[in-house]
């Protein structure tokens, strides 16, 4: 848990709050205490990631253990996230619980932001058993906002440098039968670069939950995204082209039925998400030496729907048997065309779909001295055919103040529509496997001084297999790799205003067999590091609760180094080793009865390392802003 949640328990004094127990879903799929599930999660507060200036989810992952997130530089640009040495497509990202990954795992968090949040669940380790495909090394789920009591509405405005602005409103409410939320915001900047970096990004976030009894709960949930990067670089990270961008939008919708029968829960859920994504480069200035054009449109859709049928044997206790299956539809049309000074050649249409059943089952026994987790599932993809993978888990004394935890289990991945259907100057293969995980942790977590201060540590070991690599023409699958570490997570509060907090992970990555590529400059290399995975990253905070009216965050975070291909070197000596870098980042907060003013300072003392080869970083970068809430 963020340091800031813990700073605002005691200023409040709110005790029970303060050794955190809460109940999470994402981990099981059914509700159950943190205390009993097996492995390492972390829960961020939407009002704590509010405190933090956290404007997006890769923002508020940052403070994550075990994971790494990777921004090429200016607002937009593409951003990844590497969880515990895994790959940038092996994390599954949801938000309502609708897939945002695109189909075979691809995921760019630089649009994903905390609108609306209320919580995000992050489960580190393969979570397929329970969400199928994607879910390699971890899940990220973002929960957004139900009202309660009054009416409140609120507006927020903020500038800063970059030429980045905000404006954003809300309103929410809700009774015992009905609580509802509602959020819009836009943000825009200027960029690094001073032709063509313009980026903009809106969001319109809602959610509705109906409570007409104690056994039934329906709510739906609605996202719409739509985003505009504009970006001068080419795939060297040099400026060389004055027009060319890149847009994404379209919505999602989640729609969830529960009721309670008795001793057992059934759970329905119907998910759609659809995105328009397009680019355009026209020919422009003298920069653009080529006189080349070309252009994409693509259509992209996942729709999903299942059952879940949960029985707790002793009514609201913990121990607990799930048994669900999920649908779940994958679709893509496109057209794109280039042309040069030789004339106009259209690319191939895309036109692809695929669909996969997958049945599930899992058991949480809580024995009180011990809690046992266990399941298994078995997929049926109509590209690959059957997928299965399990899991199994144990927490001993779970509700001591020491709490031992272990688990084993599997992961997969399917392959990206490109890789399996690809035609004209790349071939797909369409007998391509999913790629494979086996991975197993251990971990302790121990409670001091009455749950003021909270330390956890956690050494996990993963064997990936079948990675998927590229000859020049075609796709196909290579043995493997390894990472294995360990994640530090340690809070405290030295006096009931002052709080702090230190997160450290260390990371080893080796590669097993390489691919096509035997040069230097390959992907994988045998017996070299997964690209930049760094060996060690550090995260200390401080939260300050000073008075009535003001919080102040102080935090830092320190990447060590890690290779990385830089494109500008000759071939053959492309692999290079990044510098570290470290940020300083202060938020604080000023409330005057219905009014709120805000301060972020990122990267406050401006160190310019590459989070990327090649690429510009983000120097120091300053957002002043203010908050209006009114409540009828």
């Amino acid at each position: 848990m963020i340091v800031l949640a813990l700073v605002l328990a005691l200023a409040q004094q709110r005790q029970d709050t303060v050794e955190l127990k809460p109940v999470v879903v994402t981990a099981t799929r059914a509700a159950v205490p943190s205390v009993l599930v097996p492995a390492a999660i972390t829960v961020l507060r939407g009002a704590d990631l509010e405190a933090h200036g956290a404007r997006t989810v890769a923002q508020a992952l940052q403070l994550v253990p075990g994971a790494h997130v990777v921004e090429t530089g200016s607002y937009g640009g593409q951003t990844s996230l590497f969880m515990r040495g895994g790959e940038n497509d092996y994390v599954k990202v949801l938000v309502d619980g609708v897939p945002l990954n695109q189909p075979g795992g691809g995921m760019d968090l630089a649009h994903l932001t905390t609108d609306n949040v209320d919580r995000i669940e992050v489960v580190r380790g393969p979570a397929s058993v329970l969400y199928g495909s994607d879910a390699v090394t971890g899940v990220v789920q973002i929960f957004t906002r139900v009202g309660s009591g009054p009416m409140r509405l609120g507006a927020d405005v903020s500038a800063g440098t970059y030429g980045s602005t905000r404006f954003g409103a809300d309103l929410e409410g809700g009774t015992a039968k009905a609580g509802w939320s509602v959020q819009a915001s836009r943000f825009g900047s200027d960029g690094l670069y001073p032709v063509n970096n313009e980026y903009r990004n809106g969001v319109l976030s809602g959610r509705l939950r109906l409570r007409p009894d104690n056994r039934t709960e329906a709510s739906l949930a609605y996202r719409y995204g739509d985003n505009l990067y504009h970006f001068p670089t080419n795939g060297q990270g040099q400026p060389a082209d004055s027009n060319q961008r890149s847009a994404e939008r379209g919505p999602l919708a989640s729609l969830v039925l529960r009721r309670s029968l008795g001793a057992v829960e059934v759970s329905t859920q119907a998910t759609w998400r659809e995105a328009r994504q397009l680019f355009n480069d026209e020919p422009d200035s003298p920069l653009d030496s080529t006189r080349a054009t070309f252009w994409s449109n693509d259509y992209v859709r996942r729709a999903g729907a299942g059952l879940l049928l949960t029985w707790r044997p002793h009514g609201e206790g913990s121990t607990s048997v799930s048994a669900g299956v999920d649908y779940e539809d994958e679709r893509q049309r496109g057209r794109s065309e280039f042309s040069d000074s030789s004339g106009t050649f259209p690319g191939p249409p895309v036109d692809v779909q695929r669909w996969t059943t997958g049945v599930y089952a899992q058991a949480v026994l809580d024995a009180r001295s011990v809690a046992i987790t266990a399941g298994g599932r078995l997929d049926d993809n109509s590209q690959f055919d059957t997928h299965g993978t399990y899991r199994v888990g144990f927490v001993v004394d779970p509700r001591g103040e020491t709490r031992l935890r272990a688990s084993l289990g599997t992961g997969f991945k399917e392959p990206t529509f490109f890789e399996n259907f690809a035609t004209g100057f790349v071939t797909g293969n369409p007998d391509l496997r999913p790629e494979r995980s086996t991975s197993w942790e251990a971990g302790v977590d121990r409670s001091l001084a009455g749950g003021r201060w909270t330390l956890g540590a956690t050494y996990f070991d993963q064997h990936f297999r079948d990675l998927i690599d590229f000859t020049g023409t075609t796709y196909f699958n290579v043995p493997g790799a390894s990472s294995r570490g360990v994640e530090l997570d340690v809070n405290g509060l030295l006096t009931p205003a002052f709080a702090v907090a230190v997160r450290y992970t260390f990371l080893h990555t080796n590669v097993s067999t390489g691919g096509a590529d035997s040069s230097a400059d390959a992907l994988f290399v045998p017996g070299e590091p997964l690209l930049r995975r760094p060996a060690h990253s550090v995260a200390p905070e401080i939260g300050m609760h000073l008075g009535g009216q003001t919080r102040l965050i102080l935090g830092a975070r320190w990447v060590g180094r890690r290779d990385d291909l830089d494109f500008n070197q000759p071939a053959g000596s492309r692999r290079v080793t990044l510098d570290p870098y470290a940020h300083v980042n202060v938020a604080a907060e000023y409330t005057l009865s219905w009014i709120q003013f805000t301060a972020k300072v990122e990267n406050a003392f401006d160190d310019r390392s590459p989070e990327i080869a090649a690429f510009k970083p983000r120097g120091r970068t300053i957002l002043l802003g203010g908050r209006v809430t009114v409540e009828r």
